[in-house]
């Protein structure tokens, strides 16, 4: 609309060459004399007439003397206005660069490409597809590289990995309690993938490599019967843990960083420690935590089924028989119960 009006203007402009002032000059108070007669208490101006005065500031320098409508400050603010809603409208609707859009089969030719050969870069897959006869550009490849989805896999992978090896896997971890006394207390604990069972646990204001490394003796005073021990990249585990994880005959396993998800059984278990007795209690001091714990260790092991092992306990809780009175046996102060059937 804006080039056709332009083209129209530029046109009579040319046209009429010498009496071009003259006419502008009639044009211009013709258009306002059609504003006026518009039937409104106020001269109502169009998008238009707002247009028609913008193209009128551009082409002819004599514009300010026909103008009554407005004042001649307006005329630069509507050409201020329509380049912002024009740059407005542009943002929200991108101009194709006119490059030729590849096909849906091609796409999934480079998603293809992608997923099966993790380690190949927009270069290789171009060099791939050139050689079966595609006639694409490397910076198109590479725009579709990156758009590609990534492998969805490698969270279930991880997990069968785990569930696979989990007789020979190991986890440790750390997390905090905010006691009355002391303020903050650390909490080390150590845990078997395969029976989920708390191999050593212990409390400490003063966490270090040293006090970790000693954890790790009490725990396994001979030889650890894991292979592996999963940890996290906590300052905490400095290279006197990693050595002696690997004095005591098993391999450290560091997650990557920022995932919580790749020592999981770990964090589960601070999740269910959290939820069944911290966040019910209010731990007093080191001594006062030391005794929930081993409670709740004890309840953990002996009393409380699993998903993760089929609602079985890690401690190999018998199932009752299905005659007897059902009676309930009070657990860490009464927060958790145990059902049994009376003999």
């Amino acid at each position: 609309m804006l080039h056709t009006v332009e083209l129209v203007l530029t046109s009579f402009i040319r046209l009429f060459g010498s009496r071009r002032s003259l006419w502008l000059e009639n044009l211009a108070l013709r258009q306002q004399l059609v504003v006026f007669k518009r039937k409104h208490p106020r001269p109502r101006l169009t998008a238009f007439d707002k247009l028609f005065w913008v193209l009128a500031r551009k082409y002819w320098p004599r514009w300010k003397q026909s103008l009554i409508l407005v004042s001649s400050e307006t005329i630069p603010r509507w050409h201020r206005t329509g380049f912002r809603l024009y740059w407005a409208w542009l943002s929200h609707h991108p101009v194709s660069s006119g490059g030729k859009r590849i096909s849906k089969k091609l796409r999934e030719l480079i998603f293809r490409m992608v997923a099966e050969n993790p380690t190949w870069g927009a270069p290789r897959i171009h060099g791939e597809l050139q050689m079966l006869g595609f006639d694409v550009s490397e910076r198109t490849v590479s725009r579709w590289v990156q758009r590609a989805p990534r492998n969805p896999d490698k969270i279930a992978r991880w997990n069968a990995f785990l569930k696979n090896h989990r007789e020979v896997i190991s986890a440790m971890d750390f997390f905090t309690v905010h006691t009355v006394t002391f303020g903050l207390l650390y909490c080390f604990f150590l845990i078997g993938h395969d029976r989920r069972r708390i191999l050593h646990f212990n409390v400490t204001r003063n966490p270090a490599s040293r006090w970790v490394v000693q954890q790790l003796l009490e725990a396994f005073p001979y030889e650890a019967p894991h292979k592996y021990l999963i940890l996290d990249r906590d300052k905490k585990f400095g290279f006197e843990v990693i050595a002696a994880i690997r004095a005591i005959g098993s391999r450290p396993k560091l997650t990557s960083f920022r995932s919580p998800w790749q020592n999981g059984v770990a964090e589960r278990w601070v999740e269910s420690c959290r939820r069944d007795l911290l966040d019910h209690v209010i731990v007093l001091n080191e001594r006062h935590l030391k005794r929930l714990l081993s409670e709740y260790v004890h309840y953990y092991h002996e009393d409380r089924t699993h998903l993760g092992l089929s609602k079985e306990t890690p401690g190999g809780r018998v199932r009752s028989d299905h005659r007897g009175r059902v009676i309930a046996q009070a657990r860490l102060g009464g927060l958790h119960h145990r059902y049994d059937r009376a003999a």
